[in-house]
């Protein structure tokens, strides 16, 4: 401490230097973190670059996998165990799950189920309409969960788990209205469906381990229930 007395002469120095020092040490602690954080934030961005597919937009029609197939897209709550629903379908050629109707672009699972991107948990279909009607997957999708309950299916609980039909087309749509007011009407459902039946617009493809994570898995991860 005489050492540092020495050097100063005035006592408005003096008087400075137990400010001077906290505000730089602060402004040195900043810095560190900005520094630490950049890595982490690369890291991220290509970590979601390598594990999701690239996003399907729906106005684009030459993202099919064949001019012969067409696209349809379904939420149903847990994506797993409706992907694998759908994927047993004569007629269905693929499937992939992923993130739909939210307001977030490239959203991770992390990302949708912190509920901030308004995304619900999808499942993309393509499909051979010669062996396989947009019609028979709609009343097909009323068998797998249970439309009646608003952001939820079973223990399964946020806007991610919602009831979602996202068309492609105005054909789509009044199909989807159809086939929801004749399940309805049908006397299955004691409760109004709050099934959402939205444009489609666009599809983020989920990470990789996330795809028929059943097949992988061996076994119904998340069971949907079925009709008798």
């Amino acid at each position: 401490m005489s050492k540092i007395s020495g050097l100063i002469e005035t006592k408005s120095l003096n008087k400075q230097l137990p400010s001077i020092v906290p505000i730089g040490a602060v402004i040195g602690l900043a810095l560190l973190i900005v520094l630490a954080l950049q890595p982490f934030q690369r890291t991220t961005a290509e970590t979601r670059d390598k594990t999701q597919a690239p996003a399907i937009n729906f106005t684009n029609a030459n993202l099919k996998s064949s001019p012969d197939l067409e696209r349809a897209m379904f939420a149903g709550g847990c994506f797993w165990g409706t992907q694998y629903a759908f994927s047993q379908l004569p007629g269905v050629e693929k499937t992939l799950v992923g993130y739909a109707g939210g307001n977030y672009a490239k959203p991770t699972y992390e990302d949708v189920c912190a509920h901030k991107t308004g995304h619900a948990e999808t499942v993309y279909v393509e499909f051979n309409p010669r062996k396989l009607s947009y019609k028979q997957l709609v009343d097909y999708f009323w068998t797998l969960h249970d439309p009646t309950t608003k952001d939820r299916q079973g223990v399964d609980f946020g806007s991610q788990y919602r009831s979602g039909i996202f068309y492609t087309s105005k054909e789509q749509k009044a199909i989807a209205e159809d086939s929801m007011q004749r399940a309805q009407k049908s006397g299955k459902f004691r409760d109004k469906i709050v099934t959402l039946i939205e444009p489609a617009t666009v599809f983020y493809p989920a990470e990789e381990y996330h795809q028929n994570f059943d097949i992988k898995h061996g076994s119904l991860s998340c069971p949907v229930p079925r009709s008798k």
